[in-house]
């Protein structure tokens, strides 16, 4: 049998049901590894092991009376720590809410142990998701297995770490401007953010403008398609509400695409940026792909001008000004974090009206620029992963801010319009030494999650990718990590 933590979420919910290993099995597997490897790479905030021990008898106990676990039953999927589960610390990644404990759980986290998955514990964020590098403060930083000098990106980067190095199958994420599909090009996983409203917000949360969705990091196309099985089409009365998918996305993934035209676009959108070969050539290969799969490859335009990105910036930092604190702890905020404040209250009630106006027209434009294509194609990133610390600027926060658009200059297309969109792992490159990997990207149109993951899917099982640290050592993990 395969070490457990090597196992796909379907593999373990499968095995699970069909008696070949317990739940409690499976938690303890994944437990164990995350107590030997989580000090040095920054995957976990908190690890939740009497509770996940705890659920996994009553899976155990469900399935031992004959009674349906759930289809993803048994499967460990932790939590972003932007995110409540009642009785367990939450921090946001911020001082300022240090020895915070939630009373409730958010309605996401209800949603995925109703199908079965038990919360390992709490994965490591960046300051309030801000950022798109994981550097929460009092904690080390988030580094990818393939090279734990760089960065595993952000912010759901800790749940990044924990699924490319077995010490969970899958795990919760969410993405506000690539906050998934950022950390798994960074990693080498399936990163999916879904199209507006397909997934609602929950009771406990502002739907706000629509920018940020919940998720998850996997390893397979099969495991984010069941994942959004469970989560999709929970957003009905909200304004943004996407169509229902008959038959479901699994299904759809297991679906070989038609004939199908896609754009290609290496030119950065949301900013003036230099592009690494290592990303170009990505993209190159990705194009031989799918046209030896039969699909028509065609050069994709640039939907709107750098300048128009400036309403995303608006929303963003008034999205910062109104997180709420703790009496007194502004001053503990990162510099980043206080100046996106700081610059959040100095957004007038008109002209943030304006830049939800300006939201509008750009998904108008991204529509008019794009809908001649089943998926548009660019990287995923502007460079592989970084060294830790090579954008975090504590002495220029607007340098900081600078730097993280030019790193990411296409993830927030998708969400400035809604559009869902996949980073997959499908190249690595050999940078200083590692081979790193390189995610390339695929936007659909509105409501198109089905179609990108029946591609995603075909390009899996033509091309595939691979995992190498699921039981092996991650390259360049101190020596105090070995046995």
């Amino acid at each position: 049998m395969a070490e457990l933590t090597t196992l796909s979420a379907a593999d373990i919910a499968g095995g699970i049901v069909a008696g070949e290993f317990s739940a409690g099995e499976v938690v303890s597997a994944h437990l164990d590894r995350t107590a030997r490897l989580n000090a040095d790479l920054g995957a976990f905030a908190r690890v939740t092991g009497t509770e996940a021990l705890r659920r996994a008898e009553f899976i155990d106990d469900a399935v031992a009376s004959g009674s349906a676990p759930g289809v993803l039953g048994g499967v460990p999927c932790p939590i972003k720590d932007l995110t409540p589960v009642a009785g367990v610390g939450i921090e946001a990644g911020s001082a300022a809410l240090k020895g915070s404990v939630a009373d409730v759980d958010d309605d996401i986290v209800g949603w995925l142990a109703e199908a079965g998955t038990i919360s390992t514990g709490k994965t490591a964020t960046p300051e309030f998701g801000l950022p798109c590098y994981t550097e929460p403060a009092g904690a080390p930083p988030a580094v990818t297995p393939w090279d734990c000098a760089k960065m595993a990106g952000g912010s759901s980067g800790g749940a990044a770490v924990a699924v490319a190095t077995g010490m969970a199958p899958i795990a919760h994420a969410s993405d506000g401007g690539g906050s998934i599909r950022i950390p798994a090009s960074c990693c080498g996983l399936v990163g999916l953010k879904a199209s507006r409203g397909r997934i609602g917000p929950g009771r406990l949360r502002q739907p706000g403008p629509g920018l940020t969705t919940d998720g998850v990091l996997s390893r397979t196309v099969a495991d984010t398609a069941v994942s959004l099985d469970v989560l999709a089409g929970r957003g009905q009365g909200l304004t943004y509400h996407a169509p229902p998918q008959q038959p479901g996305f699994l299904e759809s993934a297991r679906t070989p695409p038609r004939h199908l035209r896609i754009g290609v676009l290496t030119t950065p959108v949301i900013a003036e940026a230099e592009v690494h070969q290592a990303c170009l050539d990505a993209v190159a290969r990705t194009v031989e792909h799918l046209a030896t799969l039969g699909h028509d490859v065609v050069e994709a335009p640039v939907p709107f001008t750098v300048d128009r990105w400036t309403a995303f910036e608006d929303i963003w930092a008034v999205g910062a000004a109104t997180i709420p604190l703790p009496p007194g702890a502004e001053g503990s905020l990162r510099p980043l974090t206080r100046w996106l404040r700081e610059r959040g209250r100095r957004v007038s009630g008109v002209s943030y009206a304006n830049a939800l106006s300006a939201l509008q027209r750009l998904g108008l434009e991204v529509a008019g620029a794009w809908d001649g294509f089943d998926a548009v194609l660019t990287p995923t990133l502007a460079q592989p992963p970084l060294p830790i610390g090579a954008l975090r600027n504590d002495a220029d926060p607007a340098a900081d801010f600078a730097a993280q658009t030019r790193f990411t200059p296409w993830t927030s297309v998708a969400n400035l319009s809604g559009r869902p969109a996949i980073s997959l792992p499908l190249h690595t490159a050999l940078i200083d030494g590692a081979w790193l990997p390189i995610g390339v990207m695929f936007t659909g149109r509105f409501g198109a999650e089905a179609l990108l993951l029946s591609l995603a899917a075909q390009l899996e099982d033509a091309v595939g990718w691979q995992h190498p640290f699921l039981a092996a050592e991650p390259v360049g993990l101190p020596t105090r990590s070995n046995p």
